[in-house]
């Protein structure tokens, strides 16, 4: 029975990736770094900033690496201000989830200053409950603690809830965690979605109903 629906935040509510491709070009830029659209869904879309430091600058120290998630971060905020907007289809489907009186949730790598924001920006600030941030966490996604924390949190079993991902990240996260995952094509091909583990791959919520979402869970 499904008691919640689980919501990823970049590049599920909104189609944000584009705005954050082009923040990764210009600092990885800066060090004299190229990058493009595959290298970013491949190796950078959905991962938390001390993942990508890691892989991409391991010399940098603790303090470099501390400015480099500041500064990245504060340079997203500035471009996307006024930029967001939700997905096609996502209001409606939050106003069927709402009639049926079930939960709401957010779970995102995303860092808890930029969650805000975008969740503001969207005009979805008091929408989500509980909001699990992973930087409030030990790990983050791929790992699957923070969906975990979520069903803790919303204290239901995994197989009550499903989750809507955009990355393939997320998507091994959500599964990991027991969840029916629906992939969101803002970054990733339907195919690179299904091979993470997503049950199905949508281009957006456009017609999508509580109905769609609960045949998914029939044995």
């Amino acid at each position: 029975m499904l008691k919640a629906v689980i919501f990823d935040l970049d590049g599920t509510l909104t189609d944000s990736d584009k705005v954050h491709f082009q923040v990764f070009q210009e600092i990885f830029a800066q060090k004299g770094m190229v990058i493009d659209e595959a290298l970013y869904r491949q190796k950078i879309s959905g991962r938390q900033n001390a993942a990508l430091v890691a892989d991409f600058f391991p010399d940098l120290s603790a303090a470099d690496t501390a400015a480099f998630s500041i500064g990245k971060e504060a340079t997203f905020r500035s471009l996307a201000q006024g930029q967001l907007t939700p997905l096609p289809g996502l209001m409606d489907l939050l106003t069927q989830i709402q009639q049926r009186r079930l939960a709401i949730a957010v779970v995102t790598n995303a860092p808890n200053e930029n969650a805000v924001f975008m969740l503001s920006e969207l005009g979805l600030a008091d929408t989500f409950s509980p909001v699990i941030m992973a930087d409030d966490l030990p790990r983050g996604k791929p790992d699957p603690l923070p969906y975990q924390t979520a069903l803790d949190h919303l204290e239901i079993m995994a197989n009550e809830a499903i989750a809507f991902e955009d990355s393939c990240t997320g998507i091994r996260a959500a599964v990991a965690a027991g969840i029916i995952t629906i992939g969101i094509m803002t970054t990733h091909s339907r195919s690179e979605l299904m091979a993470a583990g997503a049950t199905g791959a949508i281009a957006d919520f456009t017609g999508l109903t509580i109905a769609d979402l609960e045949a998914l869970m029939k044995p």
